[in-house]
């Protein structure tokens, strides 16, 4: 039976082929998604090491709670001088890291200033040991001065800088011109993820980033014979509460785990759209096998008849799937390779630049992808095998058998509604019931989500006549003999055009609930803004979410014209045991953000002083606060601020500038070092005027990161973030409508040979070869229209249930009528593409040959 099934194989190659399809693109998509989070992990992991490389301890400050970010206060630079006498140290280099964006010729930001990756900078000791020194010289030499600066070697390279060149470089305050003095690179990582690196002398750094008399690391060589634990050790006692110290290794290890954190949130991610495609492809897996079995009764009857049990029968079907899973899931395994470096781009394009160094194939990553393609395939060739098991011998003599009915077919609708109906339950629970967790809400939602699909699947065949007849009208009228025919062929087997359908209506559906919610949260952010924002102008970072050093704030204050400058900053803090985000104002806010109280006025921000908040009524209800409550917030510095509410306001739904508690820049000084604006507002004399624009953006043109905006151009800035967000989103859940599309030809091809005979006997009476390819055609459309109001409607019930649980959390239901008709636009053009290839082979058919087909 082995050798029948693989000779079953050889002899379909087409459909076998069209078949691993579906299972190729999902397994890309997976071992795509490993490839791509191993090879960023990778970057981070060799350039951490790098830069620790010949440090046997490492000295940085310690935060009380939270990733040790990079620019914080750091801490005294004469920690660099007791540890230089500690017994058993051979040298000791401190340095400060920042940020600082460089400036090109034509005054914009390079790099890291508008892609969200944070711009690098170095203050370095060139008279301290070579081997301490993080970044490689690779031509030039050293800054000495606050005249001069080095430049990563990518940036020299890409925008033609040399040794000698005037370059601008913007730090905290305005951009200032510095001569290049050399050329680094970051240890041997090939991409730092885009950002540019500048690099001061010690002096000139701590000058440029506030750090006077400050360090942020110190790298510590050991003499020989003293190992890195016991130098950690003789340190530890020398050094302030402020700071701590570990070995090299270590301290590589623990920045490289806080940089790649967010990693697992984009492995699962993508792993998720993965899974999604797989699932599609089980559908068509099934489905084209079930085509497959039902062509090949008299096969499989002549195979009982010579003595072949059931048992053997069964065998060769799930050989046949096992094989094509195997080799799909290699040939999906090799494409996840270059799908890596696509996903990698798709990233980049959306501003998210990550670290790169050599492409890593991870043991895990092919195992992973083997086992996943198979066993789907697998599963979804059970149903088929089992009934290729009830073929009895006699179908072997009859002519056009067909398949008996499964025992239990008669139970067919009360399992789908059954079905359908635990998918509500179960999505119900996931949206709506309280007190679960996180992971326990999205396991219950995405398990609910899918016995949805399946619901929906099994109970289409019951759709399919009377939606065929309403959707498949256009083609009798427009397409002749043929529109009729194809209306006809798409309601003959409802089964096999619903289980066709079906696989097009889960990409649909996930694009559309993607779409309505995409809608919603862009009209309550829409909204919101309306509402809050009264100021004439906001300023912002170039990328849109980085913020800005409160210098652009003082420059802007001392404008002609200006009326009044705010900004907004923010920073994590923990209250009663929960990390938390917390804003802070300066005492004009209520002139820039229409703040609607709940208890308290405008006044209140002025009042905060260094021992005031106010918070959003949501928060003070959910925590049991009033005005005149007492709150206290403990900072990454292990600072304490004891503060009471003096105010509660009503947070609209589409969100606002500020978190749930706020504070004063006073108190916010007294927690955060290096406070910036997330935000800035700008009023001035005459409101928004072509003079006042002009002004100000003589102002910013010191700051070459900062972004004038009017309210309109906020918004409009914004929402275009957002929808490139979305748009990712459409790319990734178009790889689950393009394996639908091979679901189509699959099942088009495979009624090609079915109807070979009738194809014949149509070409015999005199249907032209462009009929039949059109009659392939609309049948074609049909089913994918099919698939789109299924997939439509299930999609706006999902979208529908989700905003109804979140709409006290600003989610509002919009349909996006423009959107949904282009999707529907998309289904016509899928089934157009679909039918190609199954249209040309129909209309290819011998007649002679086909009126003599078996």
């Amino acid at each position: 039976m082995m050798r029948v099934a693989l000779k079953g194989l050889a002899g379909r190659k087409l459909r076998s082929a069209l078949t691993a399809l579906a299972i190729v693109l999902g397994v890309a998509m997976v071992s795509g998604t490993y490839v791509l989070t191993d090879t960023i992990d990778g970057g981070f992991d060799t350039a951490f090491t790098q830069s620790y490389e010949n440090a046997d301890v490492v000295v940085s400050p310690k935060t009380a709670f939270g990733s040790e970010e990079r620019g914080a206060g750091g801490f005294p630079a004469a920690v660099l001088q007791d540890v230089r006498q500690v017994p058993g140290v051979a040298s000791a280099a401190g340095s400060v890291v920042y940020e600082a964006r460089l400036v090109d010729r034509k005054g914009e930001v390079l790099g890291g200033g508008g892609n969200g990756v944070t711009p690098l900078a170095f203050g370095v000791d060139p008279r301290a040991d070579e081997r301490l020194n993080p970044l490689q010289l690779t031509d030039g030499r050293w800054p000495r001065d606050d005249r001069e600066i080095a430049i990563d070697r990518a940036t020299a390279q890409d925008e033609g800088y040399r040794v000698g060149d005037a370059i601008r470089v913007a730090a905290r305050g305005p951009a200032q011109e510095h001569r290049i003095a050399g050329v680094v690179r970051f240890g041997d990582v090939e991409s730092l993820g885009g950002a540019t690196i500048a690099v001061f002398d010690l002096a000139t750094a701590q000058t440029v980033f506030d750090k006077s008399g400050r360090l942020d690391v110190v790298r510590v060589a050991g003499e020989d014979g003293v190992g890195p634990a016991q130098l950690a050790a003789a340190i530890e006692p020398t050094l302030p509460a402020a700071t701590q110290v570990r070995t090299g290794d270590a301290q590589a290890q623990t920045e490289s785990s806080d940089s790649s954190g967010e990693l697992g949130f984009l492995r699962y991610f993508l792993l998720a759209f993965g899974g999604i495609a797989l699932f599609v492809g089980a559908f068509v897996i099934a489905n084209t096998l079930s085509i497959t079995i039902a062509q090949r009764t008299r096969e499989l009857a002549t195979v009982r008849t010579l003595g072949g049990s059931r048992r053997q029968v069964l065998a060769s079907v799930v050989v046949e799937a096992l094989v094509v899973g195997a080799l799909a899931s290699v040939a999906g395994l090799l494409l996840g390779v270059a799908l890596a470096k696509g996903l990698n781009a798709l990233l980049v394009g959306v501003g998210i630049d990550l670290p790169a160094s050599g492409t890593v194939l991870a043991t895990r990553t092919i195992v992973v992808s083997l086992l996943v393609g198979v066993l789907i395939t697998l599963v979804a060739s059970l149903r088929p095998a089992l009934r290729a098991t009830r073929v009895p011998p006699i179908a072997a003599v009859r002519e056009g058998a067909t398949l008996p009915p499964s025992r239990l077919a008669r139970f067919g609708l009360p399992v789908a509604l059954g079905v359908t109906g635990l998918a509500v339950a179960i999505l119900s629970v996931g949206v709506f019931a309280g007190g679960l967790a996180t992971g326990t809400r999205l396991l219950a939602s995405a398990l609910g989500a899918i016995l949805l699909f399946i619901g929906v699947t099994l109970l289409a065949p019951r759709l399919v006549r009377p939606l065929a007849s309403v959707l498949g009208w256009p083609a009798t009228r427009i397409g002749g003999a043929a529109g009729r025919l194809a209306h006809r062929n798409a309601m003959r087997n409802p089964s096999r055009t619903a289980s066709t359908a079906a696989a097009l209506m889960i990409g649909l559906a996930l694009v559309t609930f993607v779409a309505i919610l995409g809608q919603g949260l862009r009209s309550t952010f829409v909204d919101s803004v309306d509402e809050l924002f009264v100021a004439d102008y906001a300023l912002t970072a170039e990328s849109g979410y980085a913020p800005l050093a409160p210098e652009v704030q003082r420059a802007v204050a001392d404008g002609s014209g200006v009326r009044g400058v705010s900004g907004v900053r923010s920073g994590e803090v923990r209250f009663r045991g929960e990390d938390m985000q917390v804003s802070a104002v300066d005492a004009g806010i209520a002139e820039m953000i229409d703040i609607r109280w709940h208890e308290g006025s405008d006044a209140v921000p002025a009042r905060l002083g260094p021992s005031g908040a106010f918070v959003t009524r949501a928060f003070a209800e959910d925590r049991g606060l009033e005005v005149g409550s007492p709150i206290e917030l403990a900072t990454p510095t292990g600072e304490t601020l004891r503060l009471t509410v003096k105010g509660i306001w009503e947070e609209p739904k589409g969100g606002s500038p500020f978190g749930e508690l706020t504070i004063s820049h006073a108190a916010f000084a007294d927690g955060f070092a290096q406070p910036r604006n997330d935000f800035t507002f700008v009023n001035m004399e005459g409101g928004v005027t072509p003079a006042n624009t002009a002004s100000l953006e003589r102002t910013l043109a010191a700051f070459p990161d900062a972004k004038l905006q009017t309210r309109e151009q906020f918004k409009d800035a914004q929402v275009a973030q957002f929808t490139q967000i979305l748009n990712v989103l459409y790319v990734l859940l178009g790889l689950s409508v393009i394996v639908s599309l091979f679901g189509i030809v699959n099942t088009l091809v495979l009624t090609v040979f079915e109807r070979t005979r009738e194809l014949g006997m149509l070409r015999a009476v005199g249907m032209t070869r462009s009929q039949v390819r059109r009659m392939i055609r609309h049948e074609s459309i049909v089913t994918a229209l099919l698939g789109a109001a299924l997939g439509i409607a299930a999609g706006v019930f999902l979208a529908a249930l989700v905003t109804q649980a979140l709409g006290d959390e600003g989610l509002a239901f919009a349909l996006p009528l423009g959107s949904l008709l282009l999707f529907v636009l998309a289904a016509i053009v899928v089934g157009i593409l679909a039918a190609i290839l199954p249209a040309r082979r129909a209309a290819r058919l011998n007649v002679l040959e086909a009126l003599q087909y078996e």
